[in-house]
């Protein structure tokens, strides 16, 4: 609280200080070619001011009020990071449409920054805009502050923060994964004297009894989720609401094709992956990748992620359009029984 009432007491003007250099900017860059010379300079030398503004300003707040420079220091950061992110995003989003081949050409990088921004940019926009309000920073900062994980963008989280809020969503997502399991079991029956009935039917006896099939097991399986009963297209409502909480997404509009869109985007994560090298990734990339994936890696050794990670993508690589269901689906085939995972529901 008291370093709430710090912040509160001597705001951090931040994201006016900005508007007032980009206003300034963007009035001098509309000068004639005669003044460009003069406008590069004023530009120069308002980002100088600026720059030594912010510098002296830090300097204060931590000689004067400790508590109050580290929140400073975290909106600072923040919207450094989210600017940055956020220009890479619309120039690649504008590269998709124009290029016209999807997201094929992008890295791996690339695909993640493509994936997270419009939720990380839908969560923090109320924060920036309100902030731009006379006297809002007074009351918006010290909120978002207090409620990181709703109202800010994970740029302005700390490494704890990025680690305990990736535990609450998947530990909610895993709680979905028993429904999709007898999602699965109620359909065995409709294949039944079909040639990949008994190897479906080992799977799913594998997974019920505790352990996790093996990759060309669940690559002989492929066929089934290309029409009946698997396909995004043929499986049931409840199914469908299964997997989409089970990934994290909302239940309202165009569920079926945003489900589509998901498995899509993850499969060129996976490809991207299998051709970069899995084993050169950071250890919070290899983290995030786990996260996104349904597994908790949490206390797992780096050469355990990248075992599991490498398991997936053997599968994801074998996959074409027409299959992408089952890439949904593998957080069942591959992490339902993880020990990682049964940590954080029992």
């Amino acid at each position: 609280m008291e370093k709430l009432l710090s912040l509160c007491r001597h705001p951090v003007p931040l994201v006016p200080v900005l508007n007032r250099v980009t206003l300034v900017s963007q009035r001098f860059s509309h000068s004639t070619e005669q003044q460009s010379g003069i406008v590069r300079k004023a530009r120069k030398y308002l980002l100088n001011r600026f720059a030594q503004f912010v510098k002296g300003y830090e300097k204060f707040l931590e000689k004067n009020f400790p508590s109050a420079a580290n929140v400073y220091r975290v909106f600072l950061f923040g919207t450094r990071d989210f600017y940055k992110d956020m220009r890479q995003y619309l120039s690649l989003a504008r590269s998709v449409r124009s290029k016209g081949k999807g997201v094929k050409f992008l890295n791996r990088k690339e695909l993640e920054i493509y994936y997270r921004m419009p939720g990380e940019m839908i969560r923090v926009a109320p924060v920036l805009l309100m902030s731009t309000l006379p006297f809002a920073n007074y009351v918006v900062f010290p909120l978002a502050y207090m409620y990181p994980k709703t109202l800010l963008s994970s740029h302005f989280w700390t490494l704890q923060q990025k680690t305990e809020f990736a535990i609450i969503d998947l530990r909610k997502r895993l709680f979905n994964n028993r429904p999709v399991f007898r999602c699965l079991q109620e359909r065995l029956r409709s294949i039944k004297g079909q040639e990949l009935f008994q190897d479906w039917a080992r799977i799913l006896s594998l997974l019920g009894s505790g352990v996790h099939p093996e990759v060309e097991e669940v690559i002989k399986c492929t066929p089934l989720f290309e029409g009946e009963p698997y396909h995004i297209s043929t499986i049931y409502n409840n199914h469908v609401n299964g997997l989409l909480r089970m990934h994290g997404m909302h239940m309202g509009f165009s569920r079926r094709r945003r489900l589509e869109d998901r498995a899509l985007i993850i499969h060129e994560m996976d490809l991207a992956m299998a051709r970069e090298g899995i084993s050169g990734m950071a250890l919070d990339e290899l983290k995030w990748a786990c996260f996104l994936r349904g597994l908790n890696p949490i206390n797992m050794k780096t050469e355990d992620m990248v075992a599991w990670l490498t398991k997936w993508t053997k599968i994801s690589i074998k996959l074409e359009s027409k299959s992408l269901s089952l890439l949904l689906h593998c957080p069942i085939l591959l992490a339902y029984n993880h020990p990682t995972n049964w940590v954080l529901i029992h």
